[in-house]
């Protein structure tokens, strides 16, 4: 009889050089593995020309680390790749101990991040749609009927009942994401009506999106040199001399090999980037791979149909750089196109944001609008998106109200070209003397 082993965090990695599949990266394994908590005792590497179908790893090197997982009393192996339902089961037949491979582990790690309501349904909804498809690992004892009298057992009935107990737990939680997806809607519509673009921060896991999320916001978002540190996304306003206020998004990092159910769950959160006008990609200049880090970004990009958003290429840590000082790439047409700083000191965020004024100011207006009495409603309007500098009593019951806003959306409210005023000191007091 097979029953799941209890788990453990003295753990021992394997990873495998696949030939013809992409090359996977020791070191970030490695703190995948310490993210989740465990204490690892050593890492199996091996290369084969393609996955064994029963063990993955094959015959021979399953036994070696049989070997090794008994003589240092290991309490779970993790796989650096994806195994099949089968292919773990088999392995923990043979090395009596719990088989967690990428996509659990990745999973693991969300489950111990996930702080917001939203972000924990979205994880459990991940780790479901994993677990369906290995329910029969803990039920290998009743997976069938037996032949003979007597022993025609529950078998079926057994697994039938899990996956519907798992089909009805999926579906309330699908129920209640619709429920915050509309909340989110309306976040996103009523910032459309206040023209207010929203700028999202993506990037490789830690690469710093959080830590420049706080400087630039004064947040407290949680921020550790760990990867997955910040799952929920946050978001905050930030008002731009000259463009004014636009709403900063730190969103979940992105990964190598990301599981494509965590990609399905989180679709909700990263409609938030994809809704974006203008991401800011957050890359870590030290990392010698970080073009590789860069290609699998935009592939996520793309995946989420987010990748026809304009990008503005943010290469942070360059305090761990040597030679490296804050400064601007621009492009052809002269537009900054990437811009190098550091986010732990504080240095460059200056060229981000003079980055995000030549962005968003080009059509920013800062004047003072005459409003008749009648028109009252229109300077509600004005607070209600947050729009107003100033504002003076002419004596005639209207008013005179100074707004920063952007140009075409003021036209929208004032039609009337001749209400609309400079805010030069001479002209502000030209209008406020000899204006009725």
């Amino acid at each position: 009889m097979f029953e799941r082993h209890k788990g453990g965090d003295k753990a021992l990695l394997v990873q495998m050089n696949i030939k013809a599949a992409e090359d996977n990266d020791a070191d970030e394994f490695i703190e995948l593995v310490e993210s989740a908590g465990a204490t690892i005792l050593g890492l199996i590497s091996g290369s084969r020309q393609r996955p064994d179908p029963k063990y993955f790893v094959g015959k021979g090197k399953a036994e070696e680390i049989r070997q090794a997982v008994e003589s240092d009393e290991v309490d779970v192996v993790i796989f650096d790749h994806a195994l099949s339902p089968a292919q773990e089961r088999n392995l923990e037949q043979i090395f009596l101990c719990r088989v967690l491979d990428r996509t659990g582990l990745i999973l693991d790690i969300f489950a111990q991040r996930a702080r917001s309501f939203e972000g924990k349904l979205q994880v459990e909804l991940a780790q479901l749609r994993h677990l369906s498809t290995r329910l029969i690992r803990g039920w290998t004892h009743l997976e069938r009927q037996k032949g003979g009298i007597g022993l025609r057992g529950p078998g079926e009935t057994q697994l039938e009942t899990d996956r519907r107990l798992l089909a009805n737990r999926i579906k309330q939680i699908n129920r209640r994401l619709d429920k915050v997806k509309k909340q989110r809607d309306q976040g996103r519509r009523a910032r459309k009506r206040a023209e207010m673009p929203t700028v999202s921060l993506v990037g490789y896991t830690n690469a710093g999106k959080s830590t420049l999320f706080n400087t630039m916001t004064g947040a407290a978002v949680y921020a550790e040199d760990q990867l997955f540190a910040t799952l929920d996304p946050t978001l905050r306003r930030v008002d731009i001399a000259d463009a004014g206020p636009v709403i900063l998004a730190d969103t979940v990092g992105f990964i190598r090999q990301l599981p494509h159910d965590l990609v399905a769950a989180f679709r909700s959160t990263l409609e938030e980037t994809k809704q974006s006008h203008l991401l800011l990609h957050i890359i870590d200049a030290a990392r010698d791979d970080r073009a590789d880090c860069i290609g699998h970004v935009n592939e996520v990009l793309t995946e989420i149909e987010a990748d026809d958003i304009p990008q503005l290429e943010i290469f942070n840590k360059i305090d761990l750089m040597d030679g490296v000082v804050p400064h601007v790439d621009f492009d052809e047409d002269g537009v900054a196109k990437r811009v190098w700083m550091s986010a732990a000191t504080g240095e460059g965020q200056e060229l981000i944001l003079d980055a995000l004024k030549a962005s968003f100011g080009k059509n920013f207006i800062h004047c003072w609008v005459r409003l008749n009495a009648s028109e009252a409603g229109i300077r509600a309007k004005f607070f209600e998106m947050g729009v107003v500098v100033g504002e003076s009593d002419p004596g005639d019951g209207g008013s005179f109200v100074e707004v920063s806003m952007q140009k075409h959306t003021l036209n929208k409210l004032v039609s009337e070209q001749s209400r609309i005023f400079s805010i030069s000191d001479y002209e502000r007091e030209f209008v406020l003397k000899n204006t009725a």
